[in-house]
């Protein structure tokens, strides 16, 4: 589905990313960790296809980045979900009118798929916030509203940047659940994150490969996590 092939990605003038080769097939669970800076949040925009390598080659189902049209990489982003670390929402909005807003986007109608957005977020446990604005919302139902508007247009992928960075442990428990039943769903997830306690707790309930890039590189990390 994603296929980054020795890629490579320079900023100001620098590599932050040099060399860096995977490849993201159905069903696969990735933790990415690496200190802050390493470039996390870079190696997601490029499997997402926000950022376009400046060396080596990136695919989305079987097609070049480089080779492709902004519309064309906005079309197939629609099989990727993206839970981002900020979780901005439209504050004037409600939250279920915030988790439809990628229907609106690819031009299909929220009201005609009400009871799809209904289920995703009862599966979230956000019913009862339906129609509460986001400065209402606790951290732990902003992250998992995150989630669902990620889930929204029924995805392959997930790529979630620390979901879990501000909330406490048993969120994140809760959360980590929901990204590892949608796995078991035949779901693709990549999280990125600095919390090694809950790659360690998710490595007994799903098989799991942790990356860790160092030096611009994308390692295998060691048995030790």
């Amino acid at each position: 589905m994603i296929d980054l092939d020795k890629i490579a990605y320079s900023y100001g003038g620098g590599d932050l990313l040099s060399d860096v080769s995977l490849s993201l097939a159905p069903g696969s669970f990735h933790f990415l960790t690496g200190p802050s800076g390493a470039g996390k949040t870079t190696f997601l925009k490029l499997c997402y296809g926000e950022l376009i390598p400046t060396e080596g080659r990136a695919t989305l189902y079987g097609r070049d980045l480089a080779q492709m049209s902004r519309d064309d990489i906005a079309m197939l982003r629609r099989r990727i979900g993206v839970v981002h670390q900020d979780c901005r929402f439209l504050d004037h909005l409600s939250l279920a009118e915030n988790i439809a807003l990628p229907l609106t986007v690819s031009g299909r109608s929220p009201h005609a798929e009400a009871q799809n957005i209904g289920d995703l977020m009862a599966w979230c446990g956000l019913s009862h916030r339906a129609d509460a604005r986001p400065p209402e919302l606790s951290g732990g139902e902003r992250q998992r509203a995150a989630l669902a508007r990620a889930l929204i247009l029924s995805p392959d992928v997930i790529l979630a940047d620390e979901p879990t960075g501000n909330v406490d442990w048993e969120m994140s428990q809760r959360l980590l659940a929901l990204l590892t039943e949608l796995n078991r769903m035949g779901k693709a997830v990549v999280v990125a994150t600095h919390d090694l306690a809950l790659i360690r707790l998710a490595k007994q309930r799903v098989q799991a490969r942790v990356l860790r890039i160092t030096d611009r590189r994308l390692q295998l990390a060691g048995a030790d996590l």
